[in-house]
């Protein structure tokens, strides 16, 4: 099993955490690059999928490191609409 079918795997595990860099490595080998533009992106980032016009945007958990599991279900639902998981 590679590590981004592990990550799937975690992911889908609503009893699993899932850390800000472990969503930002899924996302990147799904297809997505990161962005922050604008003077407020600070604790905001964007994960833009250009072949499919499509993007991701969440908050930097803070302080801790965390993804919130609302967090974790719009990811997962934005990514099985676009039939990646």
């Amino acid at each position: 099993m590679s590590k981004r079918d592990k990550l799937i795997a975690k992911l889908l595990n609503r009893e699993s955490t899932v850390t800000y860099q472990e969503i930002s490595y899924l996302l990147g080998k799904l297809g997505y690059e990161e962005t922050q533009k604008g003077k407020t992106s600070g604790s905001r980032g964007a994960f833009i999928n250009m072949s499919e016009k499509h993007i991701i945007r969440l908050h930097k958990p803070h302080p801790g490191n965390e993804l919130k599991d609302y967090v974790k279900k719009e990811i997962i639902s934005e990514l099985k609409d676009r039939k990646l998981i």
